[in-house]
């Protein structure tokens, strides 16, 4: 078994891979790499786009009649949020500021033990569309952890929203996934 194992490539197969010591993992995980990297490309890409499409937004859409992309169905239109999704919470911008800051220390803890690419890339999703939206609330008027979040896709009958909270419900959706079925960021796979 474990010769068919190095064969197909299993998480156990990679052993002499592996950059962590021994006792840095839990009992029973598997042998390999750290996703470390993976995540943090995944994060820094998600980051450098959504900060990209918001500085586009704010220059050229922002005071600007909206952009129908798809009919009515999809425009482009640029608002300023200061609340969460939905435009709820508006007075609380510092808290969510706060949850943003606490998400990217956790995933950033959580990093140490990451040995599953599928979860590196979900957590790397969360954090760089966390690190986007906090950018926004530290650096944008009227001011830091105050700061309103620039969002531009508005679909018909739904919320506005931007590209930072699109890579954050993706790599929610991923990590539910991922749980149900039993694997964990540690690379073990467990059956419920």
């Amino acid at each position: 078994m474990a010769e068919a194992e190095s064969v197909i490539g299993t998480p156990d197969s990679a052993g002499a891979e592996d950059s962590a010591a021994p006792e840095e993992r839990p009992e029973g995980a598997p042998k390999g790499r750290r996703r470390i990297v993976a995540l943090f490309v995944v994060a820094v890409l998600a980051y450098l786009i959504d900060l990209g499409s918001k500085i586009v937004v704010v220059e050229k859409l922002e005071g600007r009649e909206p952009i129908k992309v798809i009919g009515d169905l999809l425009r482009f239109e640029a608002i300023r949020n200061p609340g969460a999704a939905f435009g709820m919470g508006e007075a609380f911008t510092i808290v969510f500021t706060c949850i943003a800051a606490a998400v990217i220390v956790v995933i950033i803890r959580l990093a140490r033990k990451l040995y599953s690419l599928p979860w590196a890339i979900a957590l790397g999703l969360l954090l760089g569309g966390a690190l986007g939206n906090l950018t926004d609330r530290l650096f944008r008027s009227p001011g830091a952890f105050e700061g309103a979040v620039v969002d531009f896709i508005a679909p018909a009958h739904f919320a506005v929203f931007n590209l930072a909270d699109s890579a954050i419900v993706c790599g929610g959706i991923l990590i539910v996934i991922l749980s149900f079925r039993g694997l964990d960021p540690d690379g073990t796979v467990h059956k419920d």
